[in-house]
């Protein structure tokens, strides 16, 4: 694996960017279509287990501290607010919250909200999994669209 594959999948690993920012990236970089869906989607979904796990655990420490406790008081509110869906319909909640790319959405806000929700790790996770596919495939597919209808061919 290149250097720059390496950075595309740790892009695709950050919050907030994920998959949004390294398919383009990886796309325009000129790699195939296959590997840049392969190495953001182990990218994107390496956080998940770590967030679903231990989230719950860290933000209980860090309640302890006044700054700290009302950032993850905030943090919470704001996850579950934008989660209100996967509190509905739970697994199917979930799904849709990490498959449609829009802003504040992805595998990160959507495992944590998954933790603090309790789901049940064995079904959450592979959910998330199935979300992180479709979201790259939408990516993928709007991405290659969106530079097919401003390429000029000559």
């Amino acid at each position: 694996m290149t250097t720059e594959l390496l950075w595309i999948m740790v892009l695709s690993a950050v919050p907030v960017l994920e998959q949004k920012a390294a398919i383009p990236l990886g796309l325009s970089l000129g790699y195939s279509d296959v590997l840049v869906y392969i190495v953001t989607l182990v990218g994107a979904i390496i956080p998940a287990p770590f967030i679903m796990l231990f989230i719950p655990k860290l933000f209980e420490f860090l309640k302890r501290f006044d700054k700290l406790g009302r950032l993850v008081h905030w943090y919470e509110k704001s996850a579950m607010k934008r989660g209100k869906n996967i509190v509905k319909y739970e697994l199917l909640g979930l799904l849709m919250f990490v498959a449609f790319p829009l802003p504040l959405t992805g595998v990160w806000t959507g495992s944590a909200v998954a933790a603090m929700l309790k789901l049940d790790f064995k079904k959450a996770f592979p959910t998330v999994i199935v979300g992180a596919m479709i979201c790259g495939l939408i990516l993928m597919l709007v991405f290659k669209g969106a530079v097919s209808l401003f390429w000029i061919h000559g």
